[in-house]
């Protein structure tokens, strides 16, 4: 069973300039509520225990919204306000679940998934990339079920439009297993239009093997310089560890950028 998550929090939200130049992109409000907050339910409702972020010096501010017993304190006593007591006691349920680690130094999503080595004590783990927001269906939930059935990796796909697949981390099927579901063979990184070998695109969901950390451990750097967890992945596939691509039902929302932000947030407001 998975009952550990990561979810990488280091990076400095460039795209939500000038909002992340002094706030935690992860924690701007969306109809009220911080945008990891929703990433936290989703573990929550998926029968995640523990979920480890990785942050950065630049970041603490995130674990200081975790930790701001004495304000909460100080403002209860006062006001008594039914609503605030609700907040802090959400929030320290979600703190008992939390640990964190440090990513200083921007070297990609593999540096930052090797960090979390010492905390992963299952065979696999679930990691959820915070800028994609899927609401409606709790896609990590479904990944679950299908690990569950198939004892393998699971990763997100969701189809895109054929002339965008140079966006996006596209996939090479296998096979189909069913409607919703197929076996990877490859993972090719933003491929041009007439290369690409399908329009199932990568999304921020993964269940991954413990066994990734030996490769992220002697990983090359990649594109730009930084340890990519697609090269690694590419590496378990190539050395015949099966991964399924799952096709998810809920609502996928873009919350990297500032018009994803605007657009998610008033999809979240409509559900």
């Amino acid at each position: 069973m998975i009952k550990q998550a990561i979810i990488p929090l280091a990076g400095l939200g460039t795209r939500l300039l000038p909002l992340t130049s002094v706030f935690a992109k992860e924690l701007l409000p969306m109809n009220g509520k911080p945008g990891v907050e929703y990433i936290l339910d989703e573990c929550i409702d998926a029968g995640i225990k523990e979920v480890v972020f990785i942050i950065s010096n630049k970041k603490k501010i995130i674990k200081k919204y975790f930790y701001n017993d004495n304000f909460f304190k100080k403002i209860i006593k006062k006001k008594r306000d039914k609503r605030l007591i609700d907040e802090y006691k959400k929030i320290k349920r979600y703190k008992k679940m939390i640990k964190f680690v440090y990513q200083n130094k921007p070297l990609g999503t593999g540096d930052a998934v090797y960090k979390t080595k010492r905390f992963i004590k299952d065979n696999f783990f679930l990691m959820l990339l915070p800028d994609d927001l899927i609401i409606k269906k709790n896609c990590s939930k479904a990944m679950i079920s299908i690990h569950k059935k198939k004892k393998c990796s699971v990763m997100a796909s969701m189809k895109v439009q054929r002339k965008t697949v140079n966006r996006w981390g596209i996939y090479m099927k296998k096979n189909n297993i069913d409607k919703k579901n197929f076996f990877i063979r490859d993972v090719i990184e933003k491929p041009n239009t007439k290369d690409a070998p399908s329009n199932n695109a990568v999304i921020g969901r993964y269940i991954l093997p413990k066994k990734i950390f030996k490769i992220l451990k002697n990983q090359k750097k990649g594109k730009g310089g930084e340890i990519h967890i697609t090269d690694a992945i590419r590496t378990l596939i190539k050395q015949k560890n099966k991964f399924i691509g799952h096709n998810f039902d809920g609502k996928y929302l873009d919350c990297g950028t500032m018009h994803g932000y605007i657009k998610s947030s008033l999809e979240i407001a409509k559900s």
